[in-house]
This record gives C-alpha cells, structure tokens and sequence, in this order.
C-alpha cells in the first residue's frame, strides 16, 4: 500500500499558457476579438465590393457617349473637339466618390465602434468595388471593336465609342472618399474615450 503524498512530494503546479485561456484547447478572449474583427471585416468588403455592380450600371448610364464615324479606310471622332472622351473618367469618379461616401456612412451606422478591420475592409471593398464597376460598365457598353462596329453600320454613318477609362487613376476614388468618409463621421460622431479627472494636487 503506497503512502499518501505529503504536500512537499506532490508536483508543483504550472500556470495556464500565456494565450491558452486557463483550458488547453479554449481560445483566449484576444484571439476571439480578433477573428470577429477579421470577419467583421471581410464582410464589409465583401457588400461593399457586390455595390461595384451599380457602378458600373450608373457610369454606363450617365457617361456621355463618343460620337464616332468611319469614311471606309479608317474611324475617326465626329467632334476632335469634343470633351466626351474624357468626360468617361470624370463621370466615374464622381459617381465612384459618392458611393465611396455613402458606403462609409453605411459601414460607421452599421459598426459605430469602428475598428481596424471595418477600415480595411472599406478600403478593400471600395478597391474591389470601383474594379468591378469599370469592368461591367465597359462589357455593357457599346464594342470595343471600333473596326467590326464601323463596318456594321457603314461609312458616314454615326456610331458610339466604346466605353472606356482612360486614367487608371480614377479606380481609386471609391475607397479615398470612403475612408475620408469614415475618418470624418468617426471624429465627429464616434465614441468617446472617458475623460479622467486630474490628480488632485498635494496640500
């Protein structure tokens, strides 16, 4: 019969992980509070990014058209003078930069606390977003085959350019105002942190 363990035999006992909860195999509270902060996240990006769609359907609408002829041997524009070939970008960027601002005050409704991962899923989403609504707008638009399109309908007769951006630039409207969006609305109407009351004074 084996003698009881006095208090000096028994093994010493070892705290938890650091990370490990108290119980091995229970996440800590850090790393729950970080995997919601990635969903929360990759959600915002993820409806943020499906909105690309009415993009490109508004820049297909409102864009002016490009008035375009073909003499037989080549096409040329009707107007050389005309502001339609650029007014494609400003177009998008207007409309890029007012979805941008609306989907911030949708995400900072939605999440007022904020946090990282609702930032950089904005950012992501309006990247995805503006991507999607070029490459929609100009498969919707009139052919990018000029050539095909000025030989369909024929010489002297007038015909719509394809729909296209010019400046790459543009694609970066929707996630700038977003963030500018979001930045503004968390500085005047986010939460804030509670003031502590100075130390009162020795004496």
């Amino acid at each position: 019969m084996t003698a009881p363990l006095t208090p000096h035999d028994q093994p010493p006992h070892f705290p938890p992980y650091p990370g490990a909860g108290g119980e091995f195999g229970k996440p800590d509270a850090r790393g729950t509070a970080v995997r919601a902060e990635v969903a929360r996240g990759a959600l915002v990006a993820l409806l943020v990014a499906v909105c690309g769609v009415l993009l490109g359907l508004l820049w297909l609408w409102l864009s002016p058209r490009i008035p375009m002829v073909s003499d037989g041997k080549a096409v040329y524009l009707k107007d050389t003078e005309g502001e339609e070939a650029i007014g494609g970008d400003g177009t998008f960027v207007l409309i890029a930069a007012g979805l941008g601002l609306l989907s911030a005050a949708a995400v900072f409704w939605r999440y007022r606390a904020g946090g990282v991962g609702i930032v950089l899923g904005l950012a992501a989403g309006g990247a995805l977003a503006s991507v999607i609504g070029w490459r929609l707008g100009v498969a919707l638009g009139p052919t990018t085959d000029i050539v095909a399109h000025a030989k369909a309908v024929g010489p002297k007769v007038v015909f719509d350019g394809p729909l296209e951006l010019r400046a790459k630039s543009a694609l970066v409207a929707w996630p700038a105002a977003a963030m500018l969006g979001h930045i503004g609305l968390t500085s005047a109407f986010g939460p804030r942190e509670p003031e502590v009351p100075p130390p009162a004074a020795a004496g």
